[in-house]
């Protein structure tokens, strides 16, 4: 393991080294030289430009001795050093040139000059009357030509080649065959150990065997057993399964390679299995090392589903070179695959079988002590009151993944920076609970009086329901102050433990404390509103739940009428149930909220007097909690759950809003 990390950190420097060599300013000054070079090689003369009405004077004077002709575009010539006019010897250049001083005309035996002609002129009776010697030549340097033109040109794109690779190299095409994984430091000061992960006991004691075999594997191997290859971190979203990962990477002192599911899967056919090939390639060259894949569902889905005929998938291919990669005749013990993913209902029986993934790691939720450990992690750089109860945080948050407990800490923080407080105070905690659950307040929204008094009434008759019935849970908090987009008032109540199991008695009662808004409605004012839409819906989840999942009507009797792989794989053809049943099952739905709807009338119509004492002052206060329910409606009959009178908010997300999403009509 020491040679390995050695022969990475060498890769490095010599990377930093290499890098630190050749910085681009150098490749930048380089380039402008071999642009500069052909225009000064051409430039490049010992003789003096003339003009060329300049050159056909000195020619008909005698100055010039001799001429060279140049493609027929240039004349490149000699001045005489002795002019004699009229039979005498003169030192007129000085006169006729005035660049050439008369130390010059002792000192240089000839004077070189350059003329840009006109091309196509003839100048050669001119030359030939006055006794000047010519010669014609053609510029043959082929080199020259192709430097100044296709060299240049090849420069440029080199260096724009460069400039993007320096900026984004993952998007040259020249690379897009090449794997996205992030190699992880496992020496960095920042890294995540299994000391930042809390509330998952059981899966952090199964990875942590994980990292155990990679440092020790003689210890498990001597009894003839073998590494598992691969890792499948199951769960829902928010519960910590890459956290899970990120804390195998720093705690394992291996390299780690980190990518998603989504990175295989590019729109060019081949890519996704060309990056899985070079993924494992680059691997096995450093192991033992760990590939954790995020996401694995988006290509890790079970083959042949949905798929048209005579396609080709590209999805498939990346899966198929997956699974020779895992289980081929080239594995490599040296490395194990880790993946995370919330949906492994639809992932391949291919990839789940043992010997590519041998080990399924359920990532769940986080009961109370779970959730008291979590809140323990998030809350330890934060600066909290002393009255901050995070036994009571967790007890108010049942339901809470980790995502929503860290999520909940820091809009607490955020309030209390926004109250201008020094510490966090369990107020903003319960605060935060309550935003997290049931959307932002809006206490700005206008709403007319009439509106007002009906969604007091309807908050009203979901709090006495569930006061008075025996299995619903405590009625925490009533409030008819507007919050998130269509909840124009809510019922909060959240159970005091987590629960796994509900009777048929318990989910007739929590249709009831649903159907309590409605009810009342229709109680006080003798018609109904649209303030019930979301209650109703609910109320049908669970009756149909309750006949077709739970086998809990009568009528049916034991038989489930779900089938959610059929529906998974043929969507709207799940149903193994005649017409005449599912009638039959229609009219014991509506039986079952028909009895419970007439169960709370009658409550209602009994407590009436309550039911309008405790409407009235919720148009008063617009905010009821435990304390004032008490005041208002006694003490909860005895055999009921009891009221924890410090609770504020509902964290229950399933079950948080009791009354709430009020529709416009």
């Amino acid at each position: 393991m020491d040679k390995e990390e050695k022969r990475t950190d060498k890769g490095r420097k010599k990377n930093k080294e290499d890098r630190a060599k050749f910085p681009w300013w150098i490749y930048l000054v380089i380039f402008l030289l071999l642009l500069a070079v052909p225009y000064l090689t051409s430039q490049q003369n010992d003789g003096q430009s003339v003009r060329y009405s300049t050159f056909l004077d000195h020619v008909e004077k005698g100055y010039v001795e001799h001429v060279t002709i140049i493609d027929g575009k240039k004349i490149e010539g000699l001045y005489k050093k002795e002019v004699i006019h009229e039979g005498v010897l003169e030192y007129t250049l000085p006169s006729g040139l005035p660049w050439i001083s008369e130390k010059d005309v002792r000192e240089i035996n000839r004077f070189p000059f350059t003329v840009i002609m006109i091309e196509g002129d003839e100048i050669r009776p001119l030359l030939d009357d006055h006794e000047v010697s010519y010669e014609a030549k053609i510029s043959d340097n082929w080199f020259s030509s192709i430097f100044i033109w296709f060299i240049p040109l090849m420069l440029l794109i080199a260096f724009w080649i460069f400039i993007f690779r320096r900026m984004n190299p993952g998007s040259q095409m020249m690379n897009i065959g090449k794997n996205k994984a992030a190699l992880y430091d496992h020496k960095s000061d920042n890294k995540i150990t299994f000391q930042d992960v809390a509330g998952l006991d059981e899966a952090k004691e199964e990875v942590e065997e994980i990292v155990a075999f990679l440092k020790n594997p003689e210890k498990f191997t001597k009894l003839g057993g073998n590494i598992p290859k691969g890792v499948m971190l199951v769960g829902p979203p928010g519960t910590g399964k890459t956290m899970l990962g990120k804390a195998t990477a720093g705690e394992a002192g291996v390299p780690f390679f980190s990518l998603s599911g989504s990175d295989f899967v590019e729109m060019f056919v081949g890519v996704g299995a060309s990056r899985v090939r070079d993924l494992f390639k680059q691997a096995k060259e450093q192991a033992p090392c760990i590939i954790f894949i995020d996401e694995i569902d988006a290509i890790g889905r079970s083959r042949g589903k949905n798929q048209v005929t005579g396609s080709n998938d590209e999805r498939e291919n990346t899966l198929n070179q997956l699974l020779a990669e895992m289980d081929g005749f080239n594995t490599d013990n040296g490395v194990i695959i880790m993946a995370a993913t919330n949906r492994p209902d639809v992932l391949d029986s291919a990839l789940m079988r043992p010997g590519r993934f041998d080990r399924q790691i359920l990532v769940d939720k986080p009961d109370l002590n779970g959730r008291i450990e979590v809140l323990k992690v998030h809350t330890r750089k934060l600066i909290i009151a002393d009255n901050v109860d995070l036994q009571l945080l967790a007890s108010q948050t049942p339901g809470f993944a980790g995502a929503d407990l860290a999520n909940m800490c820091n809009e607490a923080a955020l309030l209390a920076s926004r109250r201008n407080k020094d510490h966090i105070e369990m107020i903003d905690f319960q605060d935060a609970i309550e935003r997290v659950v049931a959307g932002l307040e809006k206490k700005n929204k206008i709403i007319s009086p009439a509106e007002r008094e009906i969604i007091a009434y309807h908050e009203a008759g979901h709090a006495v329901v569930g006061w008075y019935l025996e299995y619903t849970d405590p009625v925490l908090k009533v409030s008819i102050v507007p919050r998130g987009f269509a909840a124009l008032g809510y019922t909060l109540q959240t159970p005091i433990e987590d629960r796994f199991l509900m009777t048929k008695e318990e989910l007739e009662d929590k249709i009831c404390a649903l159907l309590g808004g409605r009810v009342s409605e229709e109680l006080i004012f003798g018609k109904i509103s649209t303030g019930a839409s979301n209650d109703l819906e609910r109320v049908s989840k669970l009756a149909y739940a309750m006949v077709t999942e739970y086998g809990m009507s009568e009528e049916l009797g034991n038989i489930s009428f779900s089938d959610s792989s059929a529906e998974e794989a043929f969507p709207g053809f799940g149903k193994k149930f005649s017409e005449d049943t599912a009638k039959r099952i229609d009219s014991a739905v509506q039986d079952i909220i028909q009895r419970n709807y007439q169960r709370t009338r009658s409550l209602l119509s009994e407590k009436k007097e309550k039911l309008i004492i405790l409407s009235e002052e919720l148009l008063k206060k617009e905010i009821l909690d435990p304390k004032d329910l008490i005041q208002l409606l006694g003490e909860r009959p005895p055999g009921k759950y009891p009221v924890q009178h410090s609770l504020s908010a509902d964290p229950h997300k399933e079950e948080a809003l009791k009354g709430d999403s009020e529709v416009e009509s």
